[in-house]
């Protein structure tokens, strides 16, 4: 199992049609720190400090990016104020499948928990992982602790995403954003600030394709060309990973693994990501909070406005049921 993780950046602004798909399948289914990629980073399992810290996000700006970047502050400087990291080939893995491991296509199932208690399948799933080796998780099964960990797909930009990261700041709750390359691109400011207010920026892809149709060096392409850009415009890398669509093979969790990557999936979600079947947010609340269950991982879309409205509640009330916010940096 890979222990070693870095933290990345991506950003992408697809079309809508195109990450639709991206909502999750419904069933019947050390702390955080930035790390530089030298010497001293790749020969240790654990996080290093950068010796920069990113400069206090200005009171009240959303527009935090346009503070650092191409302000005549040199080259050398990024959105967040953070010196650029240098790329990384990460250990040069290897592109043969030399396990022979399986390319079958698996769409991840989560099931629809109940009672506080999580769905047999989650349970399976993390089963499955944790037996093979791999470095993934859909369910934190190694606490009895009323614990969630609060995640966001994120594969372009409608408006919301200010509004959720304005909640969380007001609540104090650290989550995961993860970004596709061109969502990165086009709101440079809102990826700088999730950095500067302390969230995990996570990996989704370059262009969002079906992981368990691409060659090993395709996924390495889809990483790394996220990664790149993450490290040279925002001084920032992480290692976690979220396969669109949730598709994905054992031959590429074993890629991504070697990589340095820990994949995550959910064990908490519903269609919010369907904009046509929007359904208010005391909706979304009152399935966020039908199906909550210690130790979930917990799938929202950012471009949800049932999600963004509901937001707030949901914290208080799984607050108030006794559970509290973790990080994925905190997983044992």
């Amino acid at each position: 199992m890979m222990k070693k993780k870095t933290i990345r950046i991506l950003i992408p602004v697809l079309l809508t049609g195109l990450f639709a798909s991206c909502g999750a399948r419904e069933p019947d289914k050390t702390p955080l720190t930035v790390v530089t990629e030298g010497p001293s980073a790749a020969e240790t399992d654990s996080f290093t400090e950068l010796a920069t810290e990113p400069p206090a996000a200005p009171a009240g700006s959303e527009r935090l990016a346009r503070c650092f970047y191409g302000d005549n502050t040199g080259t050398d400087k990024t959105y967040t104020g953070l010196e650029p990291l240098p790329l990384s080939d990460f250990g040069q893995p290897s592109f043969e499948n030399t396990k022979g491991l399986s390319r079958e296509r698996r769409e991840h199932a989560y099931g629809v928990a109940e009672n506080e208690t999580p769905h047999e399948i989650s349970r399976t799933n993390q089963a499955f992982f944790d037996e093979h080796g791999y470095d993934a998780v859909c369910l934190d099964v190694k606490t009895t602790e009323k614990v969630l960990y609060l995640t966001f797909d994120c594969g372009y930009e409608n408006g919301y995403t200010a509004k959720i990261l304005d909640t969380l700041r007001d609540k104090g709750v650290k989550a995961a954003f993860f970004c596709t390359l061109p969502q990165m691109q086009e709101n440079p400011e809102l990826i700088a600030r999730m950095i500067t207010e302390g969230h995990i920026v996570g990996n989704h892809s370059v262009t969002h394709p079906d992981f368990s149709e691409l060659t090993r060096s395709q996924m390495y392409e889809e990483l790394k060309g996220f990664d790149d850009y993450l490290r040279e415009h925002f001084g920032f890398s992480a290692g976690y990973f979220r396969y669109p669509m949730g598709k994905y093979s054992e031959d590429s969790l074993d890629m991504l693994n070697s990589m340095g990557y820990k994949c995550v999936f959910w064990s908490l979600a519903y269609a919010d990501w369907d904009l046509e079947n929007q359904k208010g947010a005391q909706a979304a609340f009152e399935t966020v909070m039908s199906r909550i269950h210690p130790g979930a991982v917990m799938l929202l879309h950012a471009i949800s406005p049932d999600n963004a409205g509901a937001l707030g509640d949901i914290i208080d009330a799984a607050r108030q049921k006794g559970y509290t916010f973790r990080m994925l940096s905190d997983l044992k």
